[in-house]
């Protein structure tokens, strides 16, 4: 093969692979709003829950859960959690590829864990 002539390489897609549901005794999956300040382009709207990211919050070296298993033996979630979220996207029906990283307490699911309980 010449100089002029390269393969290109096969694109892999990575995004998540979780259904969409509102079942309260389901984590991965579970869609909910995001209320928070850190990601002002989610505010407001759907988003699915990918992965919850144990004591993110206070460790940098945290587990990265992605199934119902791993968030029951790690004792579910809590205020010292990220969770990684994809907005819905409702035209299409399906979540996006793209994920981001929210504190478990901005979820509207979770609001009941900020400290002080203010926000059940």
């Amino acid at each position: 093969m010449n100089d002029d002539m390269q393969m290109k390489g096969t694109a892999v897609i990575l995004g998540p692979n979780v259904e969409a549901h509102d079942d309260p005794s389901r984590v991965i999956g579970r869609r909910t709003t995001y209320h928070g300040d850190e990601h002002p382009y989610l505010r407001g709207y759907d988003v699915v829950i990918v992965a919850v990211l144990k004591g993110a919050l206070r460790v940098e070296e945290y587990s990265h859960l992605t199934t119902e298993e791993e968030v029951r033996s790690a004792g579910g979630v809590s205020d010292d959690d990220r969770i990684e979220v994809a907005p819905f996207l409702p035209e299409e029906g399906r979540i996006s590829f793209v994920t981001s990283d929210p504190r478990a307490i901005d979820l509207e699911v979770f609001r009941h864990l900020a400290r002080g309980g203010t926000n059940q």
